[in-house]
């Protein structure tokens, strides 16, 4: 009779619902009542996940925890309730901590949500949450890109490896976060999926580096498989990193396929109280209309300030509104597919919606000239280049790869031009064109770029004359290409070629990327190419 109190005094449950939560000296687990069968537990000295049981198999890897970077070590642990919502709360205050993570949990689902809240960055200097899952070896929607268990050897680092011939890494599983919305480790009938979701805008608000920022989703390294909540890493880093509440995010276990992210609700957040949230009466809208970019390119509108970052894709007539945005004064850039075509000011206030259209004004987009020849498209990437289309999901040595020194490439053939150029691999790169008489006045080339690594910027030589030395671009301190990223700054160079350099018949272009910094093959300076254009 005794244990029986004891019992019924450690558990609460929902009086009209079937979640539960008991307690011991060390844990709470929570069981939602799901009809799949779902429970968690968690510590209550570290917030660690330690058990994650669906459909009567456990997924949590016992070795390693589930949780926030590498784990808080000590947190202050707690829970409330809220209708049919049972809400952890884990305070985490330390030299290396100084946040608090949500984790919510629903009557009758098999889902966690989250949210993180940071007055600071973590020590570590970058914000992820977790999962350690056993039993799910596959990976959804880009299989075995990520799949490093039972690599030969390491081929950069310690997260490049080659497994079976191929070359595979953690971050050649990354998306670009616009369309970023699902991402799952399965069981190997697909039965199983365990997965992150990205409901609306406001799970990558808070992060840092725009709709087409990019970062490790899933790593199988034989123990257990990885699935990863990226909010902010210096993984070719552009911006500084933005504190506050970070999602909500999504973490749900399903045994009907792939879920949507839409199918998640996350408005009930409104009413929970946490900390550094700000719910739909603190947002407003801007919509309008882009123009100035190409209709064969999807056209996005990003919104950004110190604080937050928002975006949506227009729709087919260039007409746009943005996702609920705080309230506040924002920059807002109009891209033609992932090129910067314009930037204005727009300010957002809360219940409102603003209008206010954009317009294209960068000079490749708008300047009336005559093209000579024009290699790859103004669209914020590689495409179309050799090796664009496997460069995000390996490496660059990959047997995969087609020659990266591929000799002199005609100005009519883009796909035979390498998407990147690096100083230790393929410097030099000739393009050859010719033309039917002599231009007699000035012409200009201009070389677009995506990204550059360890100072690499390009020098071009036009028949014999020699462009001069662009200065370095803004440092971004880290890895890219080799870990399938290449975004960075989008840096653009116009040479001005004198009247009388462009002749009659055959002409080349010598492209060298130049930079004050060495190294070897693929970590030697380089460049990934936009386009390029002469034109006059």
């Amino acid at each position: 009779m005794a244990s029986s109190k004891l019992f019924a005094a450690l558990m609460w449950v929902a009086p009209a619902f079937g979640i539960s939560v008991s307690t011991t000296d060390s844990a709470y687990t929570v069981n939602t009542g799901s009809s799949y069968g779902f429970t968690a537990t968690i510590s209550r000295s570290s917030c660690d996940i330690t058990s994650l049981n669906f459909y009567n198999t456990e997924y949590q890897y016992s070795g390693t925890s589930s949780h926030i970077a590498s784990g808080l070590g000590t947190a202050t642990v707690s829970y409330t309730t809220s209708g049919d919502y049972v809400i952890f709360s884990c305070v985490a205050d330390s030299d290396d901590f100084d946040l608090t993570h949500y984790m919510v949990f629903a009557d009758a689902s098999s889902a966690i949500y989250m949210g993180t809240y940071t007055a600071s960055e973590p020590a570590v200097g970058e914000l992820r949450y977790i999962f350690r899952l056993t039993g799910l070896t596959e990976a959804y929607p880009h299989g075995n890109v990520s799949y490093t268990a039972g690599s030969s050897s390491a081929v950069e680092g310690s997260d490049v490896f080659l497994v079976g011939g191929e070359t595979r890494s953690k971050f050649y599983s990354s998306d670009r976060f616009i369309d970023d919305d699902v991402y799952c480790a399965t069981t190997t009938d697909a039965s199983i999926h365990a997965c992150f979701l990205r409901p609306n805008s406001q799970a990558t608000e808070k992060s840092s580096g725009g709709p087409f920022f990019r970062d490790i989703n899933l790593n199988y390294g034989g123990d257990y498989h990885s699935v990863t909540y990226y909010m902010n890493s210096n993984h070719v880093q552009t911006e500084s990193y933005r504190q506050g509440f970070h999602g909500p995010y999504v973490f749900s276990f399903s045994r009907s396929g792939v879920p949507k992210a839409s199918d998640f609700d996350v408005s009930f957040f409104d009413d929970l109280d946490l900390t550094g949230y700000t719910g739909a009466s603190g947002r407003g809208y801007v919509s309008g209309t882009a123009s100035g970019v190409s209709t064969d390119f999807p056209t996005v509108v990003h919104w950004y300030n110190d604080d937050f970052q928002g975006w949506v894709y227009t729709e087919s007539d260039r007409k746009f509104t943005s996702p609920a945005l705080v309230a506040g004064t924002y920059t807002m850039a109009l891209y033609q597919d992932e090129f910067l075509a314009a930037t204005a000011t727009v300010s957002v206030t809360a219940g409102s919606m603003t209008t206010s259209n954009i317009a294209a004004t960068a000079a490749a987009l708008t300047d009336s000239h005559t093209t000579v020849f024009l290699m790859g498209d103004y669209d914020g990437q590689p495409t179309g280049f050799l090796n664009a289309d496997l460069q995000p999901r390996m490496h660059p040595s990959d047997s995969r790869m087609a020659d990266w020194a591929p000799g002199t490439v005609a100005s009519t053939d883009s796909s035979a031009l390498p998407m990147a150029i690096f100083v230790d691999v393929n410097n030099a790169q000739v393009i050859s064109f010719s033309l039917d008489s002599a231009i007699s006045s000035e012409a200009t080339l201009r070389i677009a770029t995506t990204l550059a690594y360890a100072g690499g910027r390009p020098r071009a030589t036009v028949n014999d004359y020699s462009c001069s030395a662009p200065a370095a671009p803004t440092a971004i301190d880290s890895r890219g290409v080799t870990r399938g990223a290449y975004r960075g700054r989008g840096d653009v160079y116009d040479c001005t070629i004198p009247s009388g350099t462009l002749t009659s018949g055959d002409n080349t272009v010598t492209i060298n990327v130049i930079s004050g910094s060495s190294g070897d093959a693929y970590l030697s300076p380089n460049v990934v190419l936009d386009a390029i254009e002469l034109f006059y």
